[in-house]
């Protein structure tokens, strides 16, 4: 049995956001305001993926009822801390065509095809990308001594960067790692929130992966051009 067996097993059994059946999940919206998890103040920003437009705050108020009652739910002294909520559509764009220009580089010999859908491991295709919703969080964990837990990578290291362990359910981090996501997945999965299972800190609700996931009829949430807020003056 090779060392990453887990990885092959798992790979297997993965839908990645460039499936066709993402795509073709119908979206209904529903017009849900963006709210700017900054100015609401329960929940801890995390300042790394900060823009001059504070998008990286912001998330639909659906979101936030979620991530309210997936902090509740955590054991005492532990805190989330997002990284970044909705992320526009012309970003999602530049992000998705530099991760295929990084991977035909680096696989020549791969198709446009290939390299568009092993980008989405990493990066979402913008038609279906769950951050421009803004229902979609990258987040973390604080523990009770104040410091951000370890969970075995970093927030938005690629599969290079972490030898696959950024996959959620990956076999080669430490057991502090695996103990400190299985908190992290049991509070936001009991909230509703769905993860994309590449990304251990991926988590969204509403979006065309979440209808899939879920098996809802339809997404409530799609891409949104224009920067709404219900707490811009």
């Amino acid at each position: 049995m090779s060392e990453l067996s887990w990885l092959e097993d798992l790979v297997a059994d993965l839908v990645l956001l460039a499936d066709e059946r993402i795509s073709s999940v119908r979206v209904r919206e529903c017009d849900e305001p963006l709210v700017d998890l900054r100015e609401v103040g329960e929940i801890e920003m995390d300042g790394r993926q900060a823009d001059l437009d504070g998008a990286y705050a912001r998330v639909r108020l659906g979101a936030l009822q979620r991530l309210r009652l997936a902090q509740a739910s955590l054991p005492g002294g532990y805190r989330l801390v997002v990284v970044e909520g909705y992320r526009p559509p012309a970003l999602q764009e530049r992000y998705f065509a530099d991760r295929v220009a990084f991977l035909r580089e680096r696989h020549p010999d791969w198709s446009a095809a290939e390299a568009h859908r092993q980008a989405s491991r990493y990066i979402s295709p913008p038609a279906v990308a769950p951050h421009t919703t803004g229902g979609a969080v990258d987040l973390t964990l604080r523990g009770p001594d104040g410091r951000l837990c370890w969970m075995g990578t970093e927030v938005n290291d690629s599969p290079e960067e972490s030898q696959d362990a950024c996959y959620t359910d990956a076999e080669n981090i430490s057991a502090e790692a695996a103990a400190n996501r299985a908190i992290l997945r049991g509070v936001l999965a009991g909230a509703g929130f769905v993860n994309y299972p590449t990304e251990w800190w991926h988590w969204s609700t509403g979006d065309r992966y979440w209808a899939f996931t879920v098996g809802a009829t339809h997404a409530h949430y799609g891409p949104l051009v224009q920067m709404r807020s219900d707490l811009d003056p």
